[in-house]
């Protein structure tokens, strides 16, 4: 008896071990009540303005509370959004006086451009005011460079997603330009939002209304396409973005009374500057007289720092290290191979005992 049983313990052991190692989590980022889909908005209050936002979060930059959502952990294309998450990643990396000479590659970038030539007329610093004032996808792109390269970027841009626990983005550009496979959330922009204002540099870079950018003769002037940043009262910046497919897509940050309030969308289908200052009024008047709906989660410690880490080629001798946990987006051939091998131990273990107790009982014939 206890020899049959022996192959199916093996199996049940296989399963609970690999079920194990692929677990979602119960709980959504921020909260059980940030996993909907629809509206999320506390009691005792008028709900937050309409908004034709397939996406959104209202949220208290201080506390972290979620005041308000709409479908935030949808996975959704970021458009230019994603270029908050390019500085955040590249300002602690780069010397802002460093001088940079664009290669050809990065000048013709399509979409929206802040015009580059391949001259050595530029410093990064003025490369983070075209990318988050004029949404400069040549400038995304040759700061990218001056990283080490294209790819090293965005695994650069990931790892800091997943510190910050942004789960439902994924940076496949610099610039946000759309590509398979590339996302993000209004929750997840949130998070980028938050930890960006820490930063003196990226605020000073998200609130310059106009700036003087080198040419190859002199300058010329260009202007942050945040329209709220002349309209709407307290507004600190920090980012919007369009492509035909991701739709309208906005980052802001407003302060008042000490108090700063972030608000992201996500796919809106028109103009959505209106909408976005009547969300930031309802954020403002909310603040500490409602039960927050979630809360923005804080970093993962650094370990080790993230400028030593992320610059830093692996080598045989320092590995890097997975990942404790792997959710669907995360599994690569490793990890199934992984997968596959405990479930093939397993089952050749349960065929062992099973062929070796039949032995027994013949011998014993």
């Amino acid at each position: 008896m206890w020899t049959k049983l022996v192959p199916v313990t093996a199996l049940l052991t296989t399963v609970a071990l690999t079920g194990a190692a692929y677990a979602a989590p119960a709980t959504p980022v921020g909260g059980e009540s940030l996993g909907s889909r629809g509206l999320v908005s506390p009691d005792g209050v008028k709900a937050p303005p309409k908004s034709k936002a397939t996406s959104y979060v209202i949220a208290d930059a201080e506390t972290g509370q979620v005041l308000a959502a709409k479908n935030p952990h949808g996975r959704l294309l970021p458009a230019s959004t994603l270029k908050a998450l390019t500085a955040l990643t590249l300002i602690p990396l780069l010397d802002k006086k460093l001088t940079v000479k664009p290669s050809q590659n990065a000048a013709n970038q399509e979409g929206s451009a802040v015009g580059l030539t391949t001259k050595p007329i530029y410093k990064v610093d003025d490369l983070f005011k075209a990318l988050m004032m004029s949404s400069g996808n040549d400038a995304a792109m040759a700061l990218a460079e001056t990283n080490g390269g294209l790819q090293k970027t965005l695994r650069d841009m990931n790892a800091v997603a997943k510190r910050l626990q942004a789960n439902d983005t994924v940076a496949k550009t610099p610039s946000g330009l759309d590509k398979p496979g590339q996302s993000s959330s209004a929750y997840d922009l949130a998070l980028i939002a938050r930890a960006g204002l820490a930063n003196p540099d990226f605020r000073r870079y998200i609130s310059t209304k106009t700036a003087k950018f080198p040419a190859p003769k002199n300058y010329y002037e260009i202007s942050n396409h945040n329209k709220l940043l002349w309209r709407y009262k307290g507004m600190i910046g920090v980012k919007n973005g369009w492509t035909s497919k991701a739709q309208g897509s906005f980052i802001g940050a407003a302060t008042r009374d000490g108090h700063t309030i972030i608000v992201t969308i996500m796919r809106h289908e028109g103009y959505f500057w209106d909408e976005v200052a009547g969300l930031l009024d309802w954020g403002f008047a909310a603040r500490g007289n409602v039960t927050p709906v979630g809360r923005l989660v804080d970093p993962l410690p650094v370990t080790p720092p993230v400028e030593r880490r992320v610059t830093a080629s692996p080598t045989a001798s320092s590995p890097v290290k997975p990942p404790p946990m792997l959710d669907a987006s995360q599994r690569t051939d490793t990890s199934r191979l992984v997968g596959s091998a405990v479930v093939g131990g397993g089952l050749l273990l349960g065929v062992t005992w099973l062929w070796y107790g039949i032995r027994r009982k013949r011998s014993r014939r």
